[in-house]
């Protein structure tokens, strides 16, 4: 594949780690990053500054030591807001703009912003008009494919986006209404990223080396969103990687890897948010981790009910440990 540019930005790959609300925070894209992400995008943030005063919305924002180019996702309704969250973003030290338009959340939706926007053109051509008169940073932007299966309008979208001055669409594979069920439509992505000239990235489903080249190949687009699948093994990019670059798939990671890459994660977990939101944070990722190993349920029945780092430690620790000893030695 040739290199995929945001703007002035040349990745060193073309694989992206998609932004998820509560999961791809400042520990995690760093993570997906060392694991071979090409870019990797902050978890959704209010276009609503008044709202950016909180702990949980602090924690949000993009950072100077984070991993560039520095891309953040902003989420809303209104032009002005957005376009004043993107200056500010800019001003913190966000690199490129992410609107999203993708997200099918209820609580987003209904506040007219996420995929509710598909709906209204002329407020989808209102908007990216707006934030990327704003700013001087490249703008990217993320949608499905429409609204609902009746309703698929994301030619029509991605055209007024590349008129507008968007730098790069990303497109989930599914309408509003399909959430995240059934199959990922392709070829709706084959066909917006035929009807522009801007990178079209693919999203939706992306769980393996083989169903990366498939969806290239069925798309023909110019990189690839990996999400829900980077939970728990953030290793997948490297993996893709790999198999795109060689056609050789890479030897899962042995157990003291994972081991490794996990411990190393919740003390990440615990440094950033504090003892009692990272032990909380962490046991949702723990569970990710070993969602694969035997013994795993019983273990996330214990350690859910653990209240401090020392004794999340111990007891991940263990539970390789144990399994070590029975001589698995690889993960899944």
């Amino acid at each position: 594949m040739s290199a995929l540019c945001i703007g002035p930005y040349t990745l060193p790959n073309s694989l992206i780690l998609a932004p998820m609300a509560g999961v791809t925070d400042r520990p995690f894209r760093q993570l997906c990053h060392r694991m071979g992400a090409g870019m990797v995008v902050s978890e959704m943030v209010t276009s609503d500054v008044r709202l950016w005063n909180t702990r949980k919305s602090s924690l949000r924002l993009i950072h100077q030591d984070d991993v560039e180019p520095r891309s953040v996702q902003i989420a809303g309704g209104d032009p002005q807001l957005l376009a004043e969250a993107a200056q500010r973003n800019v001003e913190l030290g966000a690199q490129i703009i992410d609107i999203n338009m993708g997200c099918p959340a209820k609580k987003v939706c209904n506040k007219a912003a996420g995929s509710a926007l598909l709906k209204d053109e002329g407020l989808v051509r209102e908007i990216l008009q707006a934030v990327v008169a704003a700013v001087d940073v490249p703008v990217t932007l993320k949608i499905r494919t429409g609204w609902d299966r009746q309703n698929k309008n994301g030619i029509i979208v991605a055209k007024i986006a590349e008129q507008a001055g968007i730098v790069a669409l990303a497109v989930h594979g599914r309408t509003r209404a399909d959430l995240y069920t059934g199959e990922a439509e392709y070829d709706s992505i084959a066909a917006i990223k035929q009807a522009v000239s801007i990178p079209v990235l693919a999203n939706g489903d992306i769980d393996s080396p083989e169903k990366a080249k498939a969806v290239l190949t069925a798309t023909g687009a110019d990189g690839l969103l990996i999400g829900r699948a980077a939970q728990g093994r953030p290793w997948i990019f490297r993996e893709v990687e790999h198999y795109l670059r060689t056609g050789q798939k890479l030897a899962p990671p042995s157990l003291f890897e994972v081991e490794r890459i996990l411990l190393e994660h919740m003390a990440e977990l615990h440094l950033f948010y504090g003892e009692v939101m990272g032990v909380r944070i962490a046991r949702k990722h723990v569970g990710w981790y070993l969602a694969t190993l035997p013994g795993a349920r019983e273990f996330r029945a214990r350690f859910n009910r653990l209240e401090c780092t020392d004794a999340q430690y111990t007891n991940v620790r263990q539970f390789f440990g144990e399994r070590h000893n029975d001589g698995d030695g690889v993960a899944a």
